[in-house]
């Protein structure tokens, strides 16, 4: 099999509705001279990933650096996909926090987190893989 039978590119309205179809990811975020990456609950809304958070390195380093990344993946008997967005994060404030609302984001864990976050998505990648047998 060569890579043009085993990888496909997708259409950004598949991206999207992959990350709709989801609610657990990876964010990719700079704190200091590092990259992390740490799992997060999301909701999409618009062309933006919303999600709550806390005091703590996530926080600071999307204060700090706007420029986050995320990705979700998934593996299935015989292809696996991946989606990566990007974009800029910022702390939601105010009317705009009300507006969408802390119950609009599940977590998995605590339920201190009070912060909401907005990722604007400008760019949405993804690619689908037909998987080898064996």
């Amino acid at each position: 099999m060569d890579t043009e039978t085993t990888m496909k590119e997708l259409h950004e309205l598949e991206c999207w509705e992959l990350l709709r179809s989801r609610e657990f990811g990876r964010l990719a975020y700079h704190l200091l001279d590092e990259v992390h990456i740490a799992p997060i609950n999301y909701a999409v809304d618009g062309n933006r990933l919303i999600f709550r958070t806390t005091e703590g390195s996530k926080l600071l380093g999307i204060v700090m650096h706007q420029d986050v990344a995320f990705e979700i993946d998934d593996v299935e008997a015989d292809h696996a996909w991946s989606v990566i967005a990007r974009g800029k994060a910022r702390v939601l404030e105010g009317d705009e926090a009300r507006e969408i609302g802390l119950e609009r984001v599940n977590t998995w864990v605590a339920k201190d987190r009070f912060v909401l976050v907005a990722m604007e998505v400008t760019e949405v990648t993804g690619r689908r893989y037909a998987l080898l047998d064996g």
